[in-house]
């Protein structure tokens, strides 16, 4: 219990340092790091316009990235690009929201060089880890939500919520 209150207090703390940051790589600045031992930096900015709900999103979603944020899964493309780019964050957290996207929802994601790609929602799904079926280098350009489910166990387990988005052309 006090470990699930330690890392949901981390995670809120880190976020404020992550705009700082952020900040910085919107000015320009490689690999930004939000404090001087980190391993990541910020990449982008999603932000879901309906849910009033926004989150710096990491390079890399490994367990340590995730602490602090979500994560942008480094073998697939960068948001906007041709493929499937897939960012994942805990459901007790920065993914905790997931759960209340719908279907025609907004998806804003900033990249670090100021460009902003819209996706819609077009699909949710419960999938097996080791299932997923997400294709990073299919057709399209597409973003993938990833988060443990269910939303509400104490547990982790072996199936993730996925939310679906396709690009919409400005």
């Amino acid at each position: 219990m006090a470990h699930g209150i330690y890392i949901k207090a981390k995670a809120m703390v880190a976020q404020v340092m992550l705009e700082a940051a952020w900040d910085r790589a919107l000015s320009g600045e490689a690999a930004p790091k939000p404090w001087p031992w980190a391993d990541t930096w910020p990449v982008a900015k999603i932000t879901v316009p309906r849910l009033n709900q926004s989150a710096i999103v990491l390079k890399s979603a490994s367990g340590q990235a995730m602490a602090f944020g979500p994560g942008h899964m480094s073998n697939t493309p960068v948001p906007g690009a041709r493929g499937l780019s897939v960012i994942s964050a805990h459901r007790d957290t920065h993914f905790r929201f997931l759960k209340d996207v719908e279907i025609g929802d907004q998806v804003h994601v900033t990249n670090a060089d100021g460009t902003t790609v819209t996706f819609r929602v077009t699909e949710t799904r419960i999938v097996h880890a080791d299932a997923s079926g997400l294709d990073a280098y299919g057709p399209g350009t597409r973003l993938a939500l990833v988060t443990c489910y269910p939303f509400d166990s104490f547990t982790s387990g072996p199936w993730r919520y996925v939310v679906l988005g396709e690009k919409v052309d400005a």
